[in-house]
């Protein structure tokens, strides 16, 4: 099965028991070792169990996450059945032909990681720590889904309605967030309630904002958001790391990573608010790449139960129908599994070119199936699928692909996985543990020093003034200051430059322009500012020439009140752009690759993998074409050599038949005539011996067939060999993992550059009550 016919994505059913999970992890498996990212939303707690390879394959691994009760019942000690569990295993894999080394690739191939949203036992996720608006480029069609799912998920969670037409909550929330993000501002869930109870809108629609929704009702609604924020059980929700696709897909390195959102500890509407926000940020971050016919990432839904049904409108519904109508052309594969057949919209369903068919007990389940199988033109004989699906027995299944064949009969193979059963929060806290995650650090968080963290020793109302020849600008204010809160402006330096890139080699010739913010604090160190300094491109800083009138500043270092400092501070900024700008551009020879300015090492490794697939699959059907005209022919041979051995076959049959009469009427003439031998029964006899002969001839004509039959399909059989070995070349051939990366750096040419005077920037810090200090503006 190729895995770029899961671009058309898959649909799998069986009721509990018919290794349907164990065939879904099996599907994940092969995807990590292809390189192909995984998330895998996992409502019930069985995709844990990919946390569970072990290489080794010994007791002693399996010991931590047997079932002690399981043990008990099988009357064995905990160690004894660690024994019997790694011997299964071992057996198990050695069957189908796998070995320690496939598990340990499989590790070394990708990442896993278990999420757990709203709890701290696996790694954080939170989708609304801070709602911050598209990227630049974002088309506005997926700028509107990812804003029509944010505000479904959060009515969902507040237990509102969720009608993206008929809601007023949802359009109020929908209408303050769209207009912050138009404006580039990110908002967290402290400044939407602020924002719900005073929009900065006069019109929704046509109608004044009090007449859409009075100001009691949005009170209301700015309450429900409060009493969620202030809720000890929510808090949860805002730690972790922020809901990021490309972080889910792979690691800062570049290496493809299996992510498992573990939510079976959630509610229902947790759940519905949570899956319907992942499935709106895949859209988002869907539409933002390449076409391409290869499988780029894959999303594997444990169970759509509630999420997809036939006739209801959950939130969850129009992203998955969005992904299913329109993720192909993006090369990502969906796969939904359910148990429950009869919970499906097989019209929205309609898209899947995969249907994986286990055991069904219900007539009405079978039923349905077939009802769906017929709205994929998949349908057939009715009485035929009945009896096929009736007879199937654990972990097997019937394939029906658009793909090519007929319904195709297969039995799973061994998980390398450990298939333990769902796991509770307490062993997803002891694999945390077990791998020591490590969090890691968002390129482009707000610039920050080490003054940031503490509140300011002293402040006045106005800006200290700065040399006369010297500009001042500020940074406006992006973040909610609530009450009890302090806004505090605290000085750096700005300088601007333009720097010019020039490599023919790899086809670099850029000018950049470039802000460079420096702090300097009371302790910081102003006569050499520009080593904890920051570059921000373009315009990505936003500027204003006044500040807000809630702020009020810090001190001036004394050398930023000395106009001289300024040029020398211009002059180091050169020197300084020269030693630590220089960019890096990667390339890969053997596609011809070459990466974008700035393009960071493990992103451009994630396009490496990429291309790389496109160009073995490419290949590959390109050599599959070429082999199917030569197996063609070579089967029209089979067929008629399988002709000619039943034409023999026939009239040896015939053949002998009419020998044994002959022969039976020479002996019945014998035994039933003269005692002499007449001349009749002489001539039966003759005729006898002839028929005998021909018979043996027919015998032989038929082992001659046979011959040709044999050889022909062995000349089949030694082609599709040699098919596959070439096909195995080719995968081996475009391996990203042997695929050579060069780093070309390309400083700036010193004697190009252009540096302007150097500024007084104010940056907007706001102090909480407890002494807490973060940025209080923003960087995009």
């Amino acid at each position: 099965y190729d895995s770029r016919d899961l671009t058309t994505h898959a649909v799998c059913v069986g009721m509990t028991g018919s290794g349907k999970t164990g065939l879904g992890i099996s599907i994940i498996e092969e995807a990590a070792m292809d390189g192909v990212p995984v998330i895998a939303i996992d409502p019930k707690g069985d995709l844990g169990n990919l946390m569970l390879t072990f290489p080794e394959l010994d007791a002693a691994s399996f010991r931590a996450w047997i079932d002690p009760g399981a043990a008990e019942r099988k009357g064995m000690t905990p160690d004894a059945f660690a024994a019997s569990q790694a011997e299964v295993w071992r057996n198990g894999l050695a069957e189908w032909g796998q070995g320690p080394e496939r598990i340990a690739r499989l590790r070394a191939t990708a990442d896993f990681a278990v999420y757990t949203p709203g709890s701290s036992a696996g790694r954080g996720l939170t989708p609304i720590r801070s709602m911050d608006p598209p990227a630049k480029g974002t088309d506005p069609e997926s700028a509107r889904d990812r804003l029509v799912s944010l505000a479904s998920g959060l009515c969902t969670l507040l237990g509102v309605d969720a009608d993206p037409i008929q809601s007023r909550e949802h359009i109020l929330l929908a209408s303050v967030i769209g207009d912050a993000w138009a404006r580039g501002v990110g908002l967290d869930l402290a400044g939407l309630i602020g924002l719900v109870q005073n929009p900065p809108l006069a019109k929704i629609g046509v109608l004044d904002v009090d007449a859409f929704m009075a100001p009691k009702d949005r009170g209301a609604l700015a309450m429900r958001l409060n009493n969620l924020l202030a809720s000890p059980g929510f808090a949860g929700w805002l730690d972790g790391e922020p809901m990021d696709i490309g972080r889910l897909l792979h690691t800062p390195e570049g290496k493809p990573r299996v992510s498992v959102l573990s939510i079976a500890h959630l509610g229902d509407q947790e759940r519905m608010f949570f899956v319907t926000l992942v499935l709106g940020e895949l859209i988002a971050w869907m539409r933002r790449q390449p076409g391409t016919g290869s499988l780029r990432a894959m999303l594997y839904m444990d169970e759509v139960f509630g999420y997809f049904p036939p006739t209801a409108n959950p939130p969850s519904k129009t992203p998955l129908l969005t992904l299913m109508k329109q993720a192909r052309a993006y090369g990502v594969g969906c796969v939904l599994a359910t148990q429950n057949p009869v919970d499906l919209d097989y019209k929205g369903l309609s898209n899947a070119g995969t249907w994986l068919i286990g055991r069904l007990q219900t007539e009405r389940d079978k039923a349905r199936l077939m009802d769906g199988l017929d709205a994929v033109g998949g349908g057939g004989d009715r009485g035929a699928l009945d009896r096929m699906i009736s007879g199937l027995g654990k972990r097997e299944f019937w394939l029906h692909s658009v793909h090519g064949g007929g319904p195709t009969h297969f039995k799973t193979r061994w998980a390398m996985s450990y298939l333990r059963g769902p796991m509770t929060l307490a062993e997803i806290s002891r694999l945390a543990n077990d791998k020591a995650i490590k969090e890691e650090t968002k390129d482009g968080a707000p610039l920050t020093h080490p003054a940031v963290v503490e509140a300011a020793a002293s402040t006045t109302s106005l800006a200290p003034a700065v040399p006369a020849g010297v500009s001042v600008v500020f940074a406006p204010v992006s973040a909610t200051v609530r009450v009890g809160d302090r806004l505090v402006y605290r000085p750096a330096l700005l300088g601007e430059a333009s720097l010019h890139h020039v490599r023919a080699g790899v086809g670099l010739d850029l000018w950049r322009d470039a802000r460079v913010v420096a702090p300097i604090g009371v302790d910081a160190d102003a006569r050499s500012p520009w080593d904890a300094a920051r570059v921000v491109w373009g315009e990505a800083l936003e500027l204003d020439d006044a500040p807000d009138g809630r702020g009020s500043f810090e001190p001036l270092h004394a050398d930023a009140t000395n106009e001289k400092s300024y040029a020398g501070w211009a002059k180091s900024l050169k020197d300084w752009l020269y030693r630590t700008q220089a960019i890096e551009i990667h390339q890969c020879r053997a596609l011809k690759l070459i990466g974008e300015p700035g393009e960071l090492l493990g992103a451009f490794r994630v396009r490496v993998r990429q291309a790389a697939h496109e160009r073995r699959d490419e290949e590959v059907e390109e050599l599959r074409a070429k082999y199917a005209k030569k197996i063609e022919t070579l089967e029209k041979r089979v067929e008629r050599a399988e002709r000619a051995v039943e034409r023999e076959r026939g009239q040896a049959e015939q053949a002998r038949l009419s020998s044994a009469v002959s022969i039976g009427q020479t002996i019945l003439g014998v035994l039933l005539g003269r005692k002499k031998i007449s001349s009749t029964n002489a001539g039966r006899a003759g005729t006898a011996a002839r028929s005998v002969g021909r018979a043996s001839q027919q015998a032989r004509d038929v082992d001659r067939a046979e011959a040709v039959l044999a050889e022909a399909r062995e000349e089949v059989r030694l082609l599709a060999d040699e098919a596959n070995r070439e096909i195995e070349a080719l995968r081996r051939r475009w391996d990203p993992e042997s695929l050579e990366i060069e780093t070309v750096s390309v400083s700036p040419r010193k004697s190009e550059m252009r540096v302007g005077e150097v500024r007084v920037v104010w940056l907007p810090v706001r102090i909480s009550g407890d002494g807490r200090a973060e940025p209080a503006y923003r960087i995009r």
